[in-house]
């Protein structure tokens, strides 16, 4: 199965799930036209708390719709938006591409991978033990974090549901991804 689009999802306010939507516009060094967390320096609440000059590396967050399957065996419903994402995909492994990855999604627009989405108790607001489907450990008693990738907008473009994504690895060494 080729990597594509499921849905597209964006909200002009701080809210935990996204509404989806036609299309959504990329803008290159801002993020999705019209979200709440487009823009150059950090817009995540919590990170403007923190510091609010940092640059935004959270500009589009992408989730792959696999994790919909596998939290739905546990009895748990999630549809696109649901979780904040701004792209859903199925066909490719988010959680594996190494920090630096270009997706080339629909005609025009590029984002860059800059990291993984670091889940938090909104999830368990949402849906109560859910948190635990998505947040894990590994063999080594790593933390396995499986709730989406970041990115920032390199190419400008609009993304549609059906649209293909293709994958561009940067040169290696790879470093994984870790949380932004």
């Amino acid at each position: 199965m080729s990597a594509r689009v499921t849905a597209v999802s964006s909200n002009g306010e701080h809210s935990f799930s996204k509404p989806n939507r036609d299309s959504v516009r990329l803008l290159a060094g801002l993020g999705v036209e019209g979200d709440a967390h487009a823009g150059v320096t950090v817009k995540h609440r919590a990170r403007v708390e923190q510091d609010p000059t940092r640059p935004n590396l959270r500009q589009v967050h992408l989730l792959h719709e696999e994790l919909f399957d596998e939290v739905g065996e546990a009895g748990f419903k999630v549809a696109p938006g649901e979780l904040g994402e701004n792209i859903t995909t199925r066909g490719i492994d988010l959680l594996a591409l190494p920090v630096g990855t270009l997706l080339r999604i629909g005609d025009r627009a590029v984002v860059e991978v800059t990291g993984l989405r670091n889940p938090c108790l909104q999830i368990d607001e949402f849906q109560d033990g859910l948190l635990k489907q998505v947040v894990g450990r590994d063999e080594a008693g790593n933390v396995v974090r499986r709730t989406g990738i970041m990115s920032i907008v390199r190419e400008s473009g609009v993304v549609r549901p059906g649209d293909p994504i293709a994958v561009e690895l940067p040169p290696g060494p790879h470093r994984p991804l870790d949380r932004v």
